[in-house]
């Protein structure tokens, strides 16, 4: 038995000396380059967590008192607790619009789909700010201001979720659909069992950067509520006792989690919105 067709077989597998080479050159500058921007964008934080801790003048120089006070101060923890609640209701809100629109423009057949389409696109480019006087007045109107169901309403205008919904179950096999309609599921059976499952990375993607854009929010929260125990924290940041910066810090550590642990969603779904876009 000859050898010769299996060298050939593992000539075919092996990669060419010449283009399997290491680029450890370029690789190493791109590290290099990564580190260095790394270390320029976490600098600011480093230093002022240090500034938070530093007591100069004493044996010990090290201390986490500046963030003994605002955690125990009154309001705090009810204010942590509003901005959950309300950052968590957007999530919610907008995941559930979202999908449920995306996957009616992308699927149902209705008089009227093409112009809600186009409708949803021409809102992607109104700035929410040019809608917030509107929005002061109709929550007025419906005795909605100083509740978390005021704060709520206004951020579930979200276009961005519905087109990026839409063009995934545009994606979705035809068969799968035709498969469930033979069995005789309904339309909130497909979306739930279906769709959504297979959407799952986009999915928790958005929910991701939704609850941290809602979780940051300022100015809408600020115009909605004026009683103190109603505040986000992000409101009543210059009422919370102590380091202004330990202060900072403690707010913004939720967001910084959140970035931490699920980076990949969150680049995932910066890539889909990019996408999108273009």
């Amino acid at each position: 038995m000859t050898t010769e067709p299996l060298a050939k077989a593992e000539a075919a597998w092996l990669p060419d000396r010449a283009t399997a080479r290491p680029r450890l050159p370029s690789g190493l500058a791109l590290g290099v380059l990564a580190s260095i921007l790394a270390g320029l964008w976490i600098y600011p934080l480093f230093g002022a967590f240090l500034a938070t801790i530093h007591v100069p003048g004493q044996a010990w120089p090290f201390s986490f008192a500046a963030y003994g006070e605002p955690l125990t101060s009154s309001g705090f923890g009810r204010w942590m607790a509003n901005s959950l609640v309300t950052a968590s209701g957007v999530t919610l809100g907008v995941l559930a619009i979202g999908a449920s629109c995306g996957y009616a423009i992308s699927q149902l057949r209705f008089p009227g789909r093409r112009l809600v389409w186009f409708l949803v696109l021409a809102s992607f480019f109104v700035p929410v700010q040019a809608l917030i006087v509107s929005h002061f007045v109709l929550m007025n109107q419906m005795k909605l201001l100083n509740s978390w169901l005021g704060v709520i309403l206004p951020q579930l205008i979200a276009p961005m979720a519905i087109i990026i919904y839409k063009e995934f179950f545009d994606a979705v096999p035809r068969q799968l659909r035709e498969a469930a309609m033979l069995d005789s599921a309904t339309e909130r059976q497909m979306l739930l069992r279906i769709y959504l499952p297979l959407s799952g990375g986009a999915t928790a993607g958005l929910g991701i950067v939704t609850f941290v854009a809602a979780w940051n929010n300022f100015l809408w929260p600020f115009l909605a509520v004026t009683r103190e125990e109603e505040m986000n924290v992000t409101v009543a940041m210059d009422m919370i006792s102590g380091d202004w910066l330990a202060v900072a810090i403690i707010v913004s550590l939720p967001v910084l989690l959140v970035y931490l642990f699920c980076n990949r969603r969150i680049l995932q779904a910066v890539t889909l919105t990019g996408s999108v876009k273009g």
